[in-house]
């Protein structure tokens, strides 16, 4: 740089400024400096027009060159800035590259987030990465999810409300996007954007924020006026619930979480405790609460019990749950409440030894579907436990598989052994569920670090798999799988979203499932897109 600002009379600061212009393409060769008189281009009228159109639209005079030049008009720089200082314009105030709407290497930043309306996007056809969660649109609508926003009382911003909020978590989830800090992959989808009222989905601190934002109340109210329209649609039974816990870990150096048992990682570690209870019948999750202490542990049973019955005044349901979900003193409680449950008694050597002795072993079968011991031998007795107030009924059982019998009690001496035996059994789908939303809902992917509040995650997350199963239940064939299959096999994929006279029609390319979803009665569900204003949806398939 020395030798060069020598022979060429400049500073060294200077040639190192033009070799950091020159590496970074912001010289610009295309119209050398003049030596003397040279001829002004002439700029007609229609051309002049298009520059001050340019300007009253805040841009450039790079930018309108640019603009020309797409539109086949080939025009300098210069030329611009001489035209608008001729037409009584003057130059823009210097702008930053984040103001201009570029980082610093050169890639464009997303939109600011807002409110939008269907005739916002009127003619435009738009291509849409995730149009699979429109999918969703008509179930949304049946579940009457503004109503669910407004009965829960969320709060909303200024510039995005609740339910434009709600919709943009919900979108993640549906596409089983890893985690919340991931949004930026949908930043520049417009498409997206439309499925919540928004011009484009809200950036990461955003929706982090307000998911802090929410209270215990908050959720507690969503969840209590979701299941309750949910429950009116008839998707729960509700006879049984399944109930088991799920720590969500956490990894950070420093946190005040408490440590408590992770299953799928065999150990104790810091994380935060969730609780999920399952409707056994429909395997649909209908309740959820986060952040659970140690010591509180074993009043779950009964802090569901208390919700369930602001849900449904009329059924009592049968608990099923784990050895050490509660305690044998919070059975006696739910006894007096005379609700019904149905749990293992936790084993000791004693017992047994105990059972080993016994001789008259009757034999039973349990007709679930795909059970690899369905033959079971089982002993029924009745029996005291330290620490409940009255007897239990118990259910000894071996031949299941497992090299130690298991002991079932119950507090229901009417329901036949089979029954009681299958509908312990059937407590794994509990188990299968809180997998699935770990795998595909990713559950545990909000710790690295906690982004989101882990109560308002495993809320949508329950919200999510409703939705899925609703999908399921209308694809023939498919009434059974899982929410990663759908997925792959319906959500998954790009799609074309256009607004033609107020209605938002989607339209997805040729794929080899797109006969099971045309064989959907959409015509008989409500075709609306809740987070455009109840907006007609149109779905197409080729």
């Amino acid at each position: 740089a020395r030798v060069v600002a020598e022979r060429y009379s400049y500073s060294p600061e200077y040639v190192r400024y033009l070799r950091y212009q020159f590496t970074h393409g912001l010289i610009d060769f295309s119209e050398p400096h003049p030596e003397g008189k040279v001829a002004r281009r002439r700029v007609t009228s229609e051309i002049r027009k298009k520059i001050c159109a340019g300007r009253e639209d805040n841009l450039s005079a790079g930018e309108i060159a640019e603009l020309l030049f797409e539109e086949g008009h080939e025009m300098s720089v210069r030329t611009v800035e001489r035209v608008l200082a001729e037409e009584g314009y003057p130059k823009l105030p210097r702008r930053t590259r984040h103001k201009i709407g570029l980082t610093v290497k050169g890639v464009s930043l997303p939109e600011r987030s807002g409110v939008v309306r269907a005739g916002d996007f009127e003619g435009a056809s738009l291509e849409c990465a995730g149009a699979g969660v429109f999918l969703f649109g008509p179930f949304l609508a049946k579940l009457d999810i503004a109503g669910v926003v407004k009965a829960a009382g969320l709060p909303g911003t200024r510039e995005i409300p609740a339910l434009s909020y709600l919709l943009s978590f919900l979108a993640l989830k549906l596409l089983g996007t890893e985690r919340y800090s991931h949004v930026g992959d949908h930043s520049f989808d417009p498409g997206l954007g439309l499925f919540a009222g928004l011009g484009v989905l809200p950036k990461t601190t955003a929706m982090s924020t307000y998911s802090y934002s929410l209270d215990a109340v908050h959720i507690e109210k969503l969840e209590r006026a979701f299941v309750k329209r949910a429950k009116r649609l008839g998707l729960y039974d509700g006879r049984i619930v399944n109930l088991d816990f799920h720590t969500v870990p956490h990894f950070g150096e420093e946190s005040v979480l408490e440590k408590h048992w992770a299953g799928a990682r065999g150990k104790v570690m810091k994380g935060a405790l969730t609780l999920f209870a399952q409707d056994s019948a429909s395997k649909l999750i209908l309740y959820t609460t986060a952040d659970i202490m140690r010591e509180e542990t074993s009043d779950q049973a009964l802090s569901f019990l208390s919700f369930w019955r602001e849900v449904d005044k009329g059924v009592k349901p049968t608990l099923v749950f784990d050895s050490k979900f509660t305690t044998y003193e919070k059975l006696s409680a739910l006894d007096s409440e005379e609700v019904k449950f149905i749990t293992l008694r936790r084993r000791g050597a004693k017992l047994v030894g105990d059972a080993e002795k016994i001789g008259d072993w009757k034999r039973i079968h349990i007709p679930h579907p795909g059970r690899k011991f369905p033959d079971s031998y089982v002993h029924e007795s009745q029996v005291a436990v330290k620490g409940y107030d009255g007897i239990v009924r118990q259910i000894i059982m071996k031949g299941n598989g497992h090299e130690k019998p298991a002991f079932i009690i119950t507090n229901d001496f009417d329901v036949p052994t089979e029954l009681v035996v299958g509908n312990y059994a059937r407590r794994w789908r509990v188990e299968n569920g809180i997998a699935e939303a770990v795998k595909f809902f990713n559950l545990n992917s909000l710790s690295f670090p906690i982004l989101t509040k882990v109560h308002f995650d495993v809320a949508m997350t329950m919200v999510a798999d409703t939705l899925y199963t609703m999908l399921a239940q209308k694809l023939r064939g498919f009434e059974s799988c899982d929410a990663p299959r759908l997925y792959r096999h319906f959500v998954k994929g790009k799609g074309t979203v256009s607004v033609r006279d107020g209605e938002v029609s989607v339209t997805y390319p040729r794929r080899a499932h797109n006969p099971v979803l045309r064989n959907v009665p959409w015509d008989r569900m409500p075709g609306l897109l809740p987070g455009l204003g109840d907006a007609p949806l149109a779905l197409e398939f080729k």
